[in-house]
């Protein structure tokens, strides 16, 4: 299994993890998951913190949070890679909200089926996404993603679900945002362009998906492998309330992409621009706006996930 350090965002589920983080230790040490433990205290402390635990020794990183969670972790291993060094392999503990990620490859919410797929899995080679976009202070930045980043409707749902109550549940939590943002948001002339194919029209929102779900488990999606070396990428052009309440409900089971403003396409470098910015996501953080330019890193990082397992 290799050497174990376990990557903690006490504020996660709401921070009851804070709360819960010793009774995980203990249930983890007594399955013979055992290690040191790092926890981050203020966002964006998690790339330093996988660089101390990897130059500490750390070949399997377990990560006990969310979505935002994995994405803090995966800038910081995707550093290490830009530097020429080893990263370690990658578990998770799921303690978020939506638990996206972890949907495409099954790995379980249950604490202790958790725990034995980080101690027992074996790891799967997954791709990563590069992003360059435009901060909110107007200078360029670079970030990284590992589940699905979107331009966009829904960048301002994830804000609005992540500063509203979520002791309903994500699925509830993510559902009310979306309807909220929905009435108050206008779609605007968005340039997609994917592999050199453009498409240019009035559009609700972009979803550059590397994996299949987004928003506590709205499958948009359906199709992605995370280990293709392709984005999967959605344009969702101008809906009305009857497309959004008549479609929503598909979204869980993956059947909406016959919509007839819905658009898949598929490549591995992706740029956004929009006739008035809209705001970027990546795995539920919202780092600054467009322009963005998004490219796939194949095989950048190794999750582990139950042996033999299929993708969901």
């Amino acid at each position: 299994m290799g050497t174990v350090a376990f990557l903690v965002n006490p504020a996660s589920a709401g921070g009851r993890t804070r709360r819960l983080w010793p009774e995980i230790a203990q249930r983890a040490a007594a399955a013979g998951l055992d290690g040191p433990a790092y926890l981050s205290e203020r966002p964006g402390e998690l790339p330093s913190l996988v660089a101390k635990a990897a130059d500490a020794g750390a070949e399997l990183i377990v990560v006990i949070g969310g979505d935002g969670t994995l994405n803090e972790v995966v800038g910081g291993l995707m550093q290490r890679r830009d530097d020429g060094k080893l990263s370690p392999e990658l578990a998770m503990i799921p303690r978020g909200t939506g638990r996206d990620f972890v949907r495409t490859f099954r790995i379980p919410a249950a604490l202790d089926d958790a725990i034995a797929v980080a101690r027992d899995g074996e790891p799967r080679t997954v791709d990563a996404g590069r992003v360059e976009y435009r901060t909110w202070s107007g200078e360029m930045g670079l970030s990284y993603f590992a589940n699905v980043a979107s331009a966009g409707m829904s960048g301002a749902i994830a804000q609005r679900a992540d500063s509203t109550t979520k002791a309903l549940g994500g699925r509830i939590s993510f559902v009310a945002a979306t309807v909220a943002v929905f009435w108050r948001w206008r779609p605007t002339e968005m340039t997609v362009t994917v592999d050199g194919v453009e498409r240019t029209a009035t559009m609700h929102d972009v979803l550059v998906a590397n994996c299949r779900y987004l928003g506590g488990g709205m499958k948009m999606c359906p199709e992605a492998l995370p280990d293709d070396g392709l984005f999967d990428v959605l344009t969702i052009g101008n809906l009305t309330k009857s497309d959004l309440a008549l479609t929503l409900p598909r979204t869980y089971r993956g059947s909406h992409l016959s919509h007839p403003k819905a658009e898949l396409l598929r490549g591995a470098e992706v740029t956004v621009d929009a006739e008035t910015e809209v705001p970027i996501e990546l795995d539920g953080e919202q780092p600054g706006t467009t322009p963005a330019r998004f490219e796939v890193i194949p095989g950048a990082l190794r999750v582990r996930v139950s042996r033999g397992s299929t993708l969901a």
